[in-house]
């Protein structure tokens, strides 16, 4: 009979699965929306009372870059309200990445917009007014540049749509300081300390191994020799082209190592570094601030290529600057919209993105001797990921319990469910 439980690491938890910089950053939203209300409000009265078409048309588009912002929070406000709200099965944590997709197709809307209008005016070039339309593409440019400096430092990504795709590999998140060489008569292999958002291992790879050698995992070990006289004995898992310590280093990873190979015995040292978080990578970014910021940085985008074409239509009679100008800028944006648009729907679909997560669970699982039948890791949140395990094993004594406690360790893991099942071999 199966033992079927759903928890999160204890009794009574909750399902709130909100970013770390939620608050932070809807008050960040807040304020640039303060911001381009503000200006628009200028720039509409302003025009109406100059006859100023120019400021009154550049008003009506800060209006929607007001209204592409409100989306965003709105989305914050309304997750951080409902966040206990039980009618949420998983939370509202992915709720900026509604929020977030919906961006995406706001802006893939203006891209088209802006892209009609540029081919219009190549077909049918207009006179443009410079003594007005140069000052308001500069003030459009100081309202967006003001928008991305109250954005800065929140959790929206440099990639401005592009997807990084890491391929963490082998050594994938090893740091630098954590790398130390091991020249053995069968050739060299690198020793890393390898972390990737779950509790760090020792990992042994091969550099310049010479052509058919491989480690025997069952033959090499590791011992650290801490400062206070502490040892630790880990044994080594084979993982396909590398080994990987079955159990976990504990802090701090300052020690000396003595690696037991079949050609003998060799010693490297390792330093305690600094910690430094991903705050970019996939499982973590908060979506509806990176569609907010791409808003920003896109229109600041546009207004700069406004202003080049500009100078340079006025300055050599090149009327045909404007619309190329507007062609770029849309097929900028386009770009952007599509990358935000493949991020946050692959989120909303349950997509499993985090590989190494997913292989670092069905290890932690299975190094132990059992089975995983089934395993399903998705992002429920930024920072936040859920699982579902069904796991077959020939040991009675385990439960769902001992299988929370083994995967409790692991970092942005917050919500599991575990299903244990004898093994055929038990049965």
């Amino acid at each position: 009979m199966s033992d079927f439980k759903d928890a999160a690491f204890g009794a009574g938890h909750d399902h709130i699965f909100l970013g770390a910089g939620h608050e932070k950053n809807e008050r960040k939203t807040w304020a640039v929306i303060a911001l381009c209300s503000a200006m628009m409000l200028v720039e509409i009265v302003g025009g109406g009372m100059f006859g100023s078409l120019a400021l009154v048309a550049d008003g009506l588009h800060m209006s929607t870059h007001a209204g592409a912002m409100l989306i965003a929070a709105l989305a914050y406000t309304y997750a951080r309200r409902h966040a206990t709200d039980s009618r949420f099965v998983f939370g509202t944590g992915k709720l900026g990445d509604l929020a977030g997709f919906t961006s995406a197709i706001v802006l893939a809307m203006i891209a088209l917009l802006i892209g009609y209008e540029a081919v219009s005016r190549f077909l049918s070039p207009v006179p443009i007014h410079f003594s007005e339309a140069i000052p308001v593409a500069v003030v459009g440019l100081l309202v967006n540049l003001a928008s991305v400096w109250l954005l800065s430092g929140s959790d929206h990504g440099h990639s401005h749509g592009h997807s990084h795709g890491h391929g963490h590999g082998h050594d994938g998140h090893a740091h630098e300081d954590e790398v130390q060489k091991i020249f053995a008569p069968s050739g060299v292999f690198a020793v890393s300390i390898f972390e990737d958002g779950v509790p760090p291992v020792f990992r042994i790879t091969p550099a310049t191994a010479e052509k058919g050698s491989r480690l025997d995992a069952s033959a090499v070990s590791i011992t650290t020799m801490r400062p206070d006289g502490t040892q630790q004995l880990f044994a080594l898992a084979d993982r396909g082209g590398y080994l990987e310590s079955k159990e976990d280093i504990p802090e701090p990873h300052a020690f000396k190592a003595i690696v037991r190979m079949p050609d003998g015995k060799h010693e490297v040292e390792f330093e305690e570094h600094e910690h430094h978080d991903d705050a970019h990578d996939a499982t973590t970014r908060d979506h509806n601030i990176r569609s907010a910021y791409v808003h920003v940085i896109a229109d600041a985008a546009v207004s700069v290529l406004a202003i080049i074409g500009l100078v340079m239509a006025r300055a050599f009679g090149w009327l045909w600057m404007d619309p190329l100008a507007g062609v770029i800028g849309a097929l900028v944006i386009a770009n952007w919209s599509y990358g935000l648009m493949r991020d946050t729907g692959a989120i909303l679909l349950d997509m499993s993105s985090d590989r190494p997560m997913i292989e670092n669970v069905r290890h932690a699982i299975e190094d132990r001797g059992d089975t995983v039948v089934d395993l399903h890791v998705w992002r429920v949140g930024p920072g936040h990921m859920s699982a579902v395990v069904s796991v077959a094993t020939s040991e009675s004594q385990r439960d769902s319990r001992f299988y929370h406690a083994v995967l409790g360790r692991f970092k942005g893991l917050s919500h599991v469910t575990v299903e244990v099942q004898p093994s055929q071999a038990a049965a």
